[in-house]
This record gives C-alpha cells, sequence and structure tokens, in this order.
C-alpha cells in the first residue's frame, strides 16, 4: 500500500508543475497589473494628473519585477516556492501571500469538509431510503429534492437566501463569522452557537449539491445491486430484509460513490467559494475576486494552486479508499 501512495504522489507531481505553468499563464494574460490599480486609484482618490500617476506606476512595476517577462515572473515565483516556500508578497493586502493564504485557507477548508461530510452522510442514507422505497411518495419526493439540488445554481441560491435574511427577516450580520461580541471571545458553547448562526447558510447551500448527488447514485446503483444474484441468493437464506440491504447491497453499490470522492473535494470546495462570496465571508473566495480585480497576480495563481493541489489530493484519497475496497485496484497498481 505504502508503493501503492508513494506511485500516486510521484505521479502528481508533474500534473501540478503543468497546472502551475497553466494557471500563471491564465492569470497573466489579461491586459494589466497592479500598477494599473495604483495609477487609477492615484488619479481618482489622489488627484494626479495622468503622468504623475502612470510615472508612479512604471515606478512600482520596477520595485516589484512587474516589468519583467512572464517567463522570468513564473521562474522567480515557482523558484521561491520549490526553495525556501515563499509565495511571493501580496500587493494589494501588504504582506505575504503564505499570510493571506494561512489566515483563510483553513476557514474554507474547515466549511469545505464540513459540507462533504454532511453531503456524504445525509447523500448516502437519503440513497438507500429511496432505493429501498422505489415508486414511493418518499422515493418521488427525495429525487425531487435531489433535482432541485442539482439543477439550481448555488450562487441562484445564494442570493434568494441573502434576499430573505436580510429584505423579509432583517439579518444584518451575514458578511462574518462571529456577532461583534464574540470576535475576541474564547470558545464557549454560546461562541460555537453563534458560528452556526453565521455560517449556516454557507454549509446549508454547499452540501445541498453534493447531498443531492450522492443520493441520485447512491439510489442508482443501489437498485442495481438489490436485482443482483448474490442479494437474491442472501434473501433465499433466510436474512432479514435490513441485513441483505446493509451488509450485502450497499457496500458494493458505494464503489462510484468512493471514485467520485476524488473530485468531491475541490466541488465542495468551489460550493463553499460560491456561496462565500456571496455572503462576503472571509475566506479564500472573496480574496479570489478581490485579488483578480486588482492584478494581484501572486494571491491569485497561490490559491489557483492551492485548489489544485486539493484537486490531486482528494483523488489520490479516493484511489487509496478504491484500493482498500477492491482489491484488484492494489493488484493494478503495484500495492
Amino acid at each position: 500500500m505504502l508503493r501503492f501512495l508513494l506511485v500516486r504522489i510521484a505521479s502528481a507531481i508533474p500534473i501540478l508543475f503543468i497546472l502551475s505553468v497553466v494557471t500563471f499563464a491564465i492569470i497573466q494574460a489579461p491586459p494589466g497589473d497592479y500598477a494599473d490599480y495604483i495609477r487609477s486609484q492615484l488619479i481618482n482618490q489622489g488627484g494626479a494628473s495622468y503622468a504623475q500617476a502612470e510615472a508612479q506606476a512604471q515606478l512600482y512595476r520596477v520595485e516589484h519585477g512587474l516589468d519583467k517577462p512572464m517567463v522570468v515572473q513564473y521562474v522567480n515565483w515557482i523558484g521561491g516556492i520549490v526553495t525556501r516556500g515563499d509565495f511571493g508578497y501580496s500587493m494589494f493586502y501588504n504582506k505575504p501571500v503564505a499570510d493571506v493564504v494561512g489566515e483563510r485557507l483553513p476557514r474554507t477548508l474547515l466549511l469545505a469538509l464540513v459540507c462533504h461530510l454532511l453531503a456524504s452522510v445525509l447523500g448516502i442514507s437519503f440513497g438507500i431510503w429511496a432505493a429501498t422505497r422505489q415508486y414511493s411518495w418518499i422515493d418521488s419526493l427525495l429525487s425531487g429534492i435531489s433535482f432541485l439540488g442539482m439543477t439550481v445554481p448555488r450562487f441562484l441560491m445564494a442570493l434568494i437566501i441573502v434576499y430573505l435574511l436580510v429584505f423579509q427577516l432583517n439579518v444584518s450580520e451575514i458578511g462574518s463569522f462571529f456577532s461583534p461580541q464574540y470576535g475576541g471571545a474564547p470558545w464557549s458553547w454560546a461562541k460555537f452557537a453563534d458560528l452556526v448562526h453565521h455560517v449556516w447558510p454557507v454549509v446549508a447551500i454547499a452540501t445541498f449539491g453534493g447531498l443531492a448527488y450522492n443520493m441520485r447514485v447512491m439510489r442508482g446503483n443501489l437498485l442495481d445491486t438489490l436485482n443482483a444474484q448474490y442479494v437474491e441468493t442472501a434473501k433465499a437464506k433466510g436474512l432479514s430484509g435490513a441485513a441483505v440491504v446493509m451488509r450485502h447491497a450497499v457496500p458494493n453499490a458505494l464503489h462510484p460513490l468512493v471514485m467520485y470522492q476524488g473530485v468531491v473535494l475541490p466541488y465542495m470546495l468551489t460550493g463553499e467559494i460560491e456561496t462565500a462570496i456571496i455572503f462576503a465571508l472571509p475566506t479564500v473566495g472573496p480574496a479570489i475576486v478581490g485579488s483578480m480585480a486588482v492584478g494581484d497576480v501572486y494571491v491569485t495563481a497561490t490559491f489557483m494552486m492551492v485548489l489544485s493541489a486539493t484537486l490531486i489530493v482528494g483523488n489520490i484519497i479516493a484511489d487509496m479508499l478504491l484500493a482498500l475496497l477492491d482489491p484488484r485496484v492494489r493488484q493494478y497498481g503495484g500495492a
């Protein structure tokens, strides 16, 4: 199994390198940079003339290496990461990129993992419930809910909930994790309840899509498995219906869902990001949008690389889980 893991990690390194090149090139493709943002700020808010602002912008480009070719900027950026663990300096936040990422990424990953856990547990449970009651009103109700979860865009759900909270229920604190009185307070049940009160819309919306997909896949797989010969044999031996489903059918119906785990973590991450942008929560999403808007290239590139690495790690975890479930995968993968 260790060899299996090492092979997967070794094969992921060149993929990550290619992704870093493509990501940096795409980010640099649009015209303009952070110096242009400075120039516009000097003109609009500082009252400077265009010539004065342009001179300051050009000076900023030279000082921060933005005047160098894209290849040189990429080599400097990736070289700093590989040799010193330095992800660059955020021009907008005026601090190292590692600090910006370190401040926002743990919150984002924690929210994404909570959503993933809820989507998996609820989706699989609802899938089993619907499959064992095929064509009943429960099956129809759960199928209708899952279709809504898979078709309605998450940003639209977020906008609807924001409208209901702000304009119908007069909720004002939707852009933070805590109320002001709990911001610097030590952890307590009251602070935890306040956190849940602030983040439940993000968790609910990001969970909904994953829950719907898990339920549909589990329902379909379980229906196929329930018609298998070995399930009929188990029934013929006198096992109860629940025992047949949980001991024989469900474990075999889980394989496609395990493989799906390779992409579900980035999916939940992007779901949290989309929703957090609407709710303006201080997570990765608003930082990505903000850095792209002003041309803070190193922050954007680092966040995109983190998302790419999450996709790769998710696939490695899926391979490991599948190898644990199916010995043929271990044999084929050289474990």
